[in-house]
Order: structure tokens, then C-alpha cells, then sequence
């Protein structure tokens, strides 16, 4: 009966916690939209070369996302064009954006792809797709993201 209790006990405070996050608005979090927004060529190779990616992230929620921690994998069409994570910390006010900077390594492979529909539609079909680990009151949570757009690399 005396353990009964404590499990009462333990489950009662974990619930009162749940609300305790809700009221911190990490109840009514919503998935930041991140897109691609620029790409810049650092340097080519035989086998490949590398680029920036510049993702634009957009924070819907009605408090401050403080960044520590955002892996990424970018496939252009169905191609998977690379991957990677940074630790450089970004901060993404309230309904507002910011740009995060993202070293590619990449390969010759995919790289046919993003000629041809360039030269076919001037723009390239895009997923990039990861987690991002923002810090909160209560602590570290990690957020998904995933997402699919046109990039016009001619603009």
C-alpha cells in the first residue's frame, strides 16, 4: 500500500510538471520553418568541393529559440547532396528570422542533377530535413524539421 502511494506520489508530480512546461509555452511549441535561402561556393575539386548553405530559420512561437545545436541532410530532388551538423549557437527572436550558415562538403554526383533542372526550370527541387537543439527554461529539447521547396540559384 506504502508503495502504492509513492507511485501516486511520483506520477501526481510528473504530471504537475507537464503543466509547469505547457504554462512555459513549451506545451504549444511549434516546429521552427527552416528553408534554404542562399548557397555559396567555397571551393571545387576533382571528386567535389565544398559550399555554404545559408538556411533561413523562422521561429512561429511567442518566445525567443536560443540555438546550440542544428544537424542537417540536404538532397537536391531525390538526391542526397550532403550532411552535417554545427554547434554554433544561433538565436531566433519571437515570429521573426534568422540565417544560419552551414559548411557542405559535397560530391560530383549530385551535382548533374542540379545542372540539369537548372538548365530545364532555372530553379533546383530541394528537401533539408534535421533537428535542432534549443536551449529553454527547463532545460535542452531537440526539434525537428523537414521541409521541401525551389531554390533559384540564377537570382
Amino acid at each position: 500500500m506504502r508503495r502504492l502511494a509513492m507511485v501516486a506520489t511520483a506520477v501526481a508530480a510528473i504530471g504537475a510538471g507537464g503543466a509547469a512546461c505547457a504554462g512555459l509555452g513549451l506545451g504549444g511549441f511549434e516546429e521552427p520553418v527552416v528553408t534554404v535561402s542562399d548557397v555559396r561556393v567555397n571551393g571545387l575539386g576533382l571528386t567535389g568541393g565544398s559550399v555554404d548553405i545559408k538556411l533561413n530559420v523562422y521561429n512561429p512561437n511567442n518566445f525567443r529559440i536560443d540555438g546550440t545545436q542544428l544537424t542537417y541532410r540536404l538532397w537536391v530532388d531525390t538526391i542526397p547532396f550532403g550532411s552535417g551538423t554545427t554547434t554554433e549557437n544561433f538565436v531566433v527572436s519571437s515570429k521573426d528570422s534568422t540565417i544560419v550558415t552551414l559548411p557542405l562538403d559535397f560530391t560530383w554526383q549530385g551535382v548533374g542533377t542540379v545542372g540539369r533542372a537548372v538548365m530545364n526550370t532555372g530553379t533546383v527541387p530541394y528537401r533539408v530535413a534535421g533537428d535542432m537543439r534549443v536551449s529553454s527554461a527547463v532545460g535542452s529539447i531537440t526539434v525537428p524539421y523537414d521541409r521541401t521547396g525551389r531554390f533559384s540559384p540564377l537570382r
